[in-house]
């Protein structure tokens, strides 16, 4: 098959990644071949006809063999977009979701600028970080178990230059007790033997540790909630992202834990997201 023009050399990755099974083929070919090319989406369909050297189509073709293995997109090209930011992302960090821009948002409902900011489980730093970047002054601190996450976390606060403060502590537990304004957390949610069951660029490339939550999928939301309030100011306000069926769940243990105002917020798609409530 010739390979020796943009359109050609696209034409084979897609297919390659339909015959592979591969979700989102032609988008995720054409978004390889920009990369690999230094292109924007407009070079297909103005300069299909453009040459491609031995190199750059040497290297898309191993780009598209990983992804044929499953290799998430966000991995190969190292970047995800979130809240209209890029994050640096690779196999240590939860790729950043659309379903976690309604945390974000709600959040900033009622973060004001200069407040004290938790995240708990923060992973790549994208929510903290994005919060930071729409609010003025505010003093965030994300916590996460793996140094390679808070690696991560760090870099992307330095890329945006946002001083947060990224610590390695099990949830709360290597905190000095200075209350936040607000804690805000997309804590492992999903049941142990779902995690089998999810694609393979999910239950095969993300750590197991940012989705495991336990055999009910509310091992961290319980942890959470009971300590929560120990770090929070009166009338601070705690922001849990939850799986579409948790949030009954979830805002029973803020009730059962004195959480006033406890409100199940839905996302775009109409499934509930986010579980909100004030510390009285």
């Amino acid at each position: 098959m010739d390979k020796t023009t943009y359109r050609a050399l696209y034409t084979w990755g897609a297919e390659s990644l339909q015959s592979a099974g591969v979700p989102d083929a032609e988008p995720d070919a054409r978004l390889l071949l920009e990369y690999v090319c230094h292109t924007d989406r407009n070079t297909l369909y103005a300069h299909g006809d453009l040459p491609v050297g031995s190199e750059m189509g040497e290297l898309y073709e191993r780009l598209i063999g990983r992804r044929m293995k499953r290799v998430p997109l966000q991995h190969i090209l190292g970047t995800q977009e979130f809240m209209g930011l890029s994050f640096v992302v690779n196999e240590h960090v939860l790729i950043p979701r659309q379903d976690s821009e309604c945390l974000v948002e709600e959040a900033m409902l009622f973060v004001k600028d200069g407040d004290r900011v938790l995240d708990l489980c923060t992973g790549s730093g994208c929510i903290l970080l994005s919060i930071m970047c729409y609010k003025n002054g505010i003093e965030g601190v994300g916590t996460d178990l793996s140094k390679e996450a808070l690696e991560i976390a760090r870099l992307n606060a330095e890329k945006l230059e946002k001083p947060a403060l990224f610590i390695e502590s099990d949830l709360f537990g290597q905190l000095e007790e200075k209350p936040f304004h607000a804690i805000v957390s997309n804590p492992p949610y999903i049941r142990t033997d779902v995690i089998p069951t999810l694609e393979p660029e999910v239950k095969d490339h993300e750590p197991f540790c940012a989705l495991d939550g336990g055999s009910d999928g509310l091992v961290f939301y319980r942890k959470i909630i009971a300590t929560a309030p120990q770090f929070l100011l009166p009338g601070g306000m705690l922001l849990l992202e939850i799986g579409y069926d948790q949030g009954e769940a979830v805002s029973g243990l803020m009730r059962e834990n004195g959480f006033g105002d406890v409100t199940v917020v839905q996302d775009l798609t109409g499934n509930d997201r986010v579980v909100r409530g004030i510390r009285p």
